[in-house]
């Protein structure tokens, strides 16, 4: 049973506008959880549903909607209110009327995410441990970037496929990856900035006004190379993306090497998450790290 009498109930203690559910409509495209329209005389919520279990996932994620929101840089949906009953866990957010970019979209994107970039911690981490999917993403504060790197990310998820019985070669391959990964920042000191943390093509949009959108942050303080590694994974941004961000805030030369070792998290973390079809992309990304290794 959907819980929508309770989602209405703090939807009117969060506003202090009497709110009732009138309209309900799914809303498609996520994995993780359920999505749905909702609508009462003028009124309209985005609601993200999941069990009941699951609210710390939903608190975080309205936390990092925040922290975008306080860098004042790209648009993000408010959090209005999340919660839960014997059932479901739910977050309610802004309701955004979606449209599209229009001749100065990506240019916007592009400019905006290096201005979100810029916004800045002393250390690499969060104050809060989030998700990635429904991977737990451990955020806990630390001063030395690939320390960071090596245990809270890749460590971390190839301790996970260990554990989900994926040994031999990946386990190999990713010690020495572990061991190694100072190779891959000569002379670079990266700077820990506010990241999104799972920028793909399906987590942002753009409003009815042209201006570009983020859902569904994963956020943390870190090297910014990861965020923009990211939007290169599954088809890639668009080319005046790239251009407009780099314009911005140009990126090393090295990038070019480390974003198959940022990728690789997201990798590991689908393999974790969705199976042995990510394996064989795993084991090739971490070949060519390992012809960078000397």
């Amino acid at each position: 049973m959907l819980p929508w009498p309770d989602i209405a109930a703090q939807i009117s203690a969060s506003t202090g506008i009497p709110f009732a559910v009138k309209k309900v409509a799914a809303v498609g495209g996520g994995c993780i959880n359920q999505s749905y329209r909702i609508e009462s005389n003028g009124q309209c919520f985005f609601v993200k549903l999941n069990n009941a279990d699951n609210l710390s996932m939903f608190e975080a994620e309205a936390a990092g909607l925040q922290e975008i929101h306080n860098s004042r840089t790209l648009r993000v949906p408010a959090p209005v209110c999340w919660g839960r009953n014997k059932t479901s866990a739910w977050l309610v957010l802004e309701c955004l009327e979606i449209g599209s970019a229009g001749s100065s979209g990506a240019t916007s994107l592009g400019q905006g995410l290096a201005a979100m970039h810029r916004f800045s911690s002393e250390k690499f981490g969060w104050a809060r441990d989030n998700t990635i999917g429904t991977t737990p993403q451990v955020n806990k504060f630390s001063a030395d970037w690939i320390q960071f790197w090596r245990e809270r990310r890749l460590g971390y998820q190839l301790r996970l496929a260990q554990a989900n019985g994926y040994t031999g070669k990946l386990q190999t391959w990713g010690e020495r990856l572990l061991a190694e990964m100072t190779v891959f920042f000569p002379g670079t000191s990266p700077v820990a900035s506010l990241l999104h943390g799972d920028l793909w093509s399906g987590n942002y949009a753009f409003d009815s006004a042209g201006q570009p959108v983020l859902f569904d942050p994963a956020i943390y303080y870190g090297d910014r190379e990861t965020d923009l590694a990211m939007t290169e994974l599954f088809g890639g941004f668009s080319a005046t993306f790239y251009a407009a961000y780099r314009e911005a805030y140009p990126l090393d030369p090295g990038y070019a090497i480390r974003k198959t070792l940022y990728n690789l998290y997201h990798i590991l973390n689908h393999l974790n998450l969705f199976g042995g079809g990510y394996l064989k992309q795993a084991e090739q990304m971490m070949g060519r790290l390992h012809a960078e290794i000397r």
